[in-house]
C-alpha cells in the first residue's frame, strides 16, 4: 500500500504553505472542466430529446412549412385555392333583384329577361310592398314549372324595409349576398339591380363574354375625386329610419358635424356593379373588420350604396388592382347628376344600343321601350324567357336527366356578344389601365 510521505522535520511552515499553493493551482481549472463538460453534455441530451418540441413552438414557421399562423392569411391561402376558373368554362352569375311596392309584375318581367339555368337569383320586394304582393310574387316563382325545376330562384321571404338614400340598401344587398353564399355559393360574380333594371343582351351573350375573362375582375365604377360629396355627405350625418321603424320615411340629418375619416379613404361612385365572388366573401367575413368597421361609417352618410363597396375594395390591398372602372349600365343623368336619373323611353333606345352596356336603367313600368328591347334585342315574346342554348338543349333533353351548360359551345350568343365584346375590350385594353385603380 502506497502511503503519503511525511513532512521532514525541517519543513515547517513554509513547506505546508506551498503544498496548499500548489493544490490551489490545479484545482480551478478542473472544476472549472467539470462543470462546462457537464453543461455540454446536459444540453446536448436536452436537444436531441427535445429538438421536434422547440420546433413546434417557433415564432417562425420552417422553410418546408407553408401553414400560415394566424386566421387571416389562412383565410386568404384559403381564398386562393378556392379560386374559380380563370377563363374557358361557361361562368356563373348570381343576382339580386329588388324592388318596393308596386314593383312586382315589373320584378318578375326582368327576372324573366335576365334567366339562365347557371345562374342563381335572390328576388326582394321590400317591407313597403304589401303582403299580398309580396306573396304573389312568392307564389308565381314557386308555381313556374322552369324555376321549380332548377331551384335557383330564391324569395326573401322576411322582407327588409329599404331606403335608397341610406345604409338599409347597403344592408339589404349584403343580405342577399349572405343568402346566396349559404345556397351553395357556386358562382364567379355577383350583380345588384333593381325592377327599373333590363338587360340589352342576352345571357348567352353576357355568359359567353364573361368566359374570357379572368374571374378575379370587379366591375365598380368608382372615384376618390369625392368633391362637393365632402360636405353634402361625408361630414353631415344622419339617420336611417328604416334601421328601426316599419314604415318607410326619408332619412333625416342631426346638426352635428363630422370630419372626414383618416384611418381609410373614401371613394364614391355607381350603386350598381358587378362584384367577384372572392370580394363578396370578403365583404361578409371581413377577417381585418374593415368591411365592418366602413358599413358602420356608411350608417350615418347619404346616399351609402354609391360609397360603401368602392371604399371597402380600394382600401384592400387584395382587391384594389382588380378593378375595372365601370358599371356595366346605360344610365342618363342630368349634368350635374340629380338624385335619380331620367326615366329611359323610345327616344334613349339607340343610345342604349350604341352604349354597348349589358344593362340600362331607369324604366318605367311597362314602358313601350321594354317591348322593342324584347323584339329587336332579346328576341323574348311576351311572359316568356329569352332563347338561348339553354332553351335549345332543354327541349331536347329526355325527362328525369340531369340539365346542365357546361360548355361555352353550349351557348347561342346573338348580335349583344360583338357589342359587349366591344365595351370589355375596350376598358381593359385602355391605355394606362393598369395604373388607374382606385384613383
Amino acid at each position: 500500500m502506497l502511503e503519503a510521505k511525511p513532512p521532514s522535520p525541517g519543513s515547517g511552515a513554509a513547506g505546508a504553505a506551498a503544498h496548499i499553493h500548489g493544490h490551489r493551482r490545479w484545482a480551478a481549472p478542473l472544476l472549472a472542466s467539470v462543470l462546462l463538460s457537464s453543461l455540454l453534455i446536459t444540453a446536448s441530451l436536452f436537444f436531441s430529446s427535445s429538438r421536434a418540441l422547440l420546433l413546434s413552438f417557433s415564432p417562425l414557421p420552417s422553410a418546408a412549412s407553408a401553414e400560415p399562423l394566424f386566421v387571416e392569411a389562412k383565410l386568404r391561402q384559403q381564398m386562393r385555392a378556392e379560386e374559380r376558373p380563370t377563363r374557358g368554362a361557361v361562368p356563373r352569375i348570381a343576382y339580386l333583384i329588388s324592388g318596393s311596392a308596386g314593383d312586382g309584375a315589373a320584378l318578375r318581367r326582368t327576372l324573366r329577361a335576365l334567366y339562365h339555368p347557371v345562374n342563381t337569383y335572390v328576388v326582394h320586394l321590400d317591407l313597403e310592398a304589401p303582403a299580398a304582393e309580396r306573396a304573389e310574387l312568392a307564389s308565381a316563382i314557386h308555381a313556374d314549372p322552369v324555376y321549380a325545376r332548377f331551384r335557383n330562384v330564391k324569395v326573401v321571404t322576411r322582407a327588409n324595409l329599404v331606403t335608397y338614400r341610406g345604409p338599409t340598401m347597403v344592408a339589404n344587398t349584403l343580405h342577399a349576398a349572405a343568402i346566396l353564399l349559404r345556397e351553395g355559393g357556386n358562382w364567379d360574380w355577383f350583380i345588384n339591380l333593381s325592377a327599373s333594371d333590363y338587360p340589352l343582351v342576352t345571357q348567352d351573350d353576357l355568359l359567353h363574354v364573361l368566359s374570357e375573362l379572368p374571374r378575379q375582375l370587379n366591375f365598380i365604377e368608382h372615384t376618390s375625386d369625392i368633391g362637393w360629396k365632402e360636405y353634402q355627405r361625408a361630414k353631415p350625418v344622419i339617420i336611417d329610419p328604416g334601421l328601426y321603424s316599419l314604415q318607410k320615411s326619408d332619412v333625416f340629418w342631426i346638426t352635428e358635424k363630422r370630419s372626414v375619416p383618416t384611418a381609410f379613404k373614401l371613394f364614391t361612385g355607381s350603386a350598381w356593379m358587378m362584384l367577384t365572388h372572392q370580394f363578396i366573401e370578403y365583404c361578409i367575413w371581413g377577417w381585418d373588420n374593415l368591411p365592418r368597421t366602413v358599413l358602420m361609417y356608411y350608417a350615418n352618410f347619404l346616399s351609402s350604396p354609391e360609397g360603401y363597396f368602392h371604399t371597402v375594395i380600394c382600401n384592400v390591398p387584395e382587391f384594389r388592382n382588380t378593378t375595372v372602372n365601370h358599371d356595366l349600365h346605360f344610365i342618363s343623368w342630368d349634368n350635374p347628376p340629380k338624385q335619380h336619373p331620367h326615366y329611359l323611353t323610345l327616344a334613349d333606345f339607340d343610345g342604349m344600343v350604341n352604349s354597348n352596356a349589358p344593362f340600362a336603367r331607369k324604366f318605367g313600368r311597362e314602358d313601350p321601350v321594354l317591348d322593342k328591347i324584347d323584339q329587336e334585342l332579346l328576341a323574348r315574346r311576351p311572359d316568356g324567357f329569352v332563347p338561348g342554348g339553354w332553351t335549345d338543349l332543354l327541349n331536347t333533353t329526355e325527362k328525369g336527366k340531369p340539365f346542365t351548360v357546361e360548355r361555352v359551345q353550349d351557348l347561342r350568343p346573338g348580335p349583344g356578344v360583338d357589342r359587349l365584346k366591344k365595351l370589355v375590350t375596350g376598358l381593359l385594353t385602355q391605355e394606362g389601365f393598369d395604373d388607374k385603380h382606385c384613383l
